[in-house]
């Protein structure tokens, strides 16, 4: 029997600086889940689903309330190695999601840049990877799932069956129902390798014309952009793209494909352990130390080259240094991320990066990709490029960056840009109404008026971006 008993726990997000005491219990059934909803309609309180916390905002906090931790739902119910299709529940990370499936020629259509983030997590979110031109977002590679509706209802749902809600619960933010199973089907692999061409990009205009460029002729692209650099240099940086091998082209496949082929090394040069890194690297969480490194890292990009790598190396750059978030101290780190059309990216982009040079806040690490529409309902994602930035936080600069970041979205909307809800933190109700559009906010509430009649599923996040529904 659920109760609200010792179960008061304070909970932050992934770049811990955001927290939010709730009430947290952790469902192993869809019936629990159901006895969860009973409990707070009968307390008045809400409910938010958390996977692995992995959000650099407030999409799985919900102050005062209930929060579900699924992270023990976390069965691999079915695969099928001979279709690539394979059914979990929504606490199954990426992690064990690719361990299961890469042994035997599959990988994971699209992928975050971390592999511990929940397969409810990333419906919830839709994800996009590094192949988002071409595989679009995790929704476009589900079969079909199974949740739990506030109302007690289970039902299936598929691009077919109950489509409205098939469109809306995947990039959903968790607000009209709960995941208990998900369908979906893996990309056929040859090789545990892809053939990865590295080569720099001398300024922001030669970085997106090469994002443009390179795309149609590989199946990833991505880009580290420094921006830290200013003057001729402004949005200069390395861009990725790889590949995958064709059947044959690898020798040693079978040997590739093994699991120890693909775990990413706990130590540096085979004696330093990764896990205490962090501390070494605080110290150059600043303005100049991160554009020495920066510049540093560069410099070291400038002869283009070609090489071998593989998956997991490739695709979770970030959990290369576990607890990197911790080097940047107590305030931790927000990441604003934006979408902007491919004609006036470079502009909205290069009026951002020298207005953080102005108010001395640039950010210290910048990620680009290439994106192309979908038809989700809460869609972020434009035919054009996204830009990731990373922020540190502290008590002397939270309002400065805060103001600074909302001059951001001024620029975004100019440019006819959108915005990602497992990122940015400084979204108002004024900015996801403009580029979501009245229509599309109206469509999503009358699902949730739907599905969640008593508004019983509420995120601080959601409190924040569409404000409260309760009377």
């Amino acid at each position: 029997m659920l109760n609200l008993d010792e179960k008061f726990i304070t909970l932050d997000n992934f770049g811990h600086s955001m927290r939010a005491p709730a009430y947290v219990f952790k469902p192993t059934t869809a019936e629990e889940i159901s006895k969860a909803f009973e409990l707070a309609n009968k307390t008045g309180l809400t409910i938010t689903a958390r996977g692995a916390g992995r959000s650099y905002n407030d999409a799985a906090l919900n102050g005062g309330g209930i929060v579900l931790d699924m992270s023990t739902m976390n069965h691999i119910v079915k695969w099928d190695p001979q279709t690539g299709r394979v059914t979990v529940e929504p606490g199954v990370t990426l992690e064990k999601l690719w361990q299961r499936v890469e042994p035997d020629g599959w990988w994971p259509p699209v992928v975050s840049g971390t592999m511990y983030t929940t397969l409810g997590g990333c419906l919830s979110a839709n994800i996009h990877g590094k192949n988002n031109f071409k595989e679009g977002p995790i929704g476009e590679h589900v079969i079909e799932f199974t949740a739990v509706l506030p109302t007690g209802a289970e039902v299936v749902c598929s691009p077919q069956k109950n489509a409205d809600l098939f469109y809306a619960m995947i990039s959903g933010l968790g607000m009209l129902g709960i995941f208990t199973s998900i369908t979906l089907e893996m990309k056929r692999i040859y090789s545990g390798l892809l053939e990865v061409d590295a080569r720099p990009s001398y300024n922001l205009h030669e970085h997106l014309t090469d994002l443009l460029d390179l795309a149609p002729n590989y199946d990833y692209v991505v880009g580290w952009l420094d921006a830290t650099a200013g003057g001729r240099g402004l949005g200069r940086g390395q861009i990725h793209a790889a590949r995958y091998l064709n059947e044959g082209e690898d020798p040693n496949s079978q040997k590739t494909m093994q699991l120890k082929s693909q775990v990413l090394p706990a130590l540096i040069f085979g004696v330093f352990p990764k896990s205490i890194l962090h501390y070494f690297m605080s110290p150059f969480v600043n303005n100049l130390g991160t554009w020495a490194v920066n510049t540093g890292k560069y410099i070291a990009s400038l002869p283009r080259h070609t090489f071998r790598e593989s998956h997991a190396a490739f695709h979770f750059l970030l959990d290369y240094i576990p607890n990197w978030e911790l080097s940047y101290g107590r305030g931790g780190l927000i990441e604003y991320q934006s979408f902007v059309p491919k004609e006036t990216a470079e502009a909205a982009w290069a009026e951002m990066l020298r207005l953080s040079f102005k108010r001395g806040l640039p950010s210290y690490l910048g990620v680009t990709k290439r994106h192309r529409p979908d038809q989700f309902l809460l869609t972020h994602a434009v035919d054009g490029f996204s830009l990731a930035m990373d922020f540190k936080v502290t008590n002397g600069n939270r309002t400065k960056l805060s103001q600074m970041l909302q001059e951001f979205d001024r620029i975004v909307l100019d440019a006819g840009g959108r915005f990602y809800f497992a990122k940015n933190s400084e979204t108002t109700p004024e900015s996801a109404q403009r580029f979501l559009g009245e229509e599309t906010i109206a469509g999503f509430k009358n699902i949730k008026k739907r599905c969640d009649p008593n508004n019983l599923l509420e995120s601080d996040l959601y409190q924040r971006v569409f404000g409260t529904d309760k009377t």
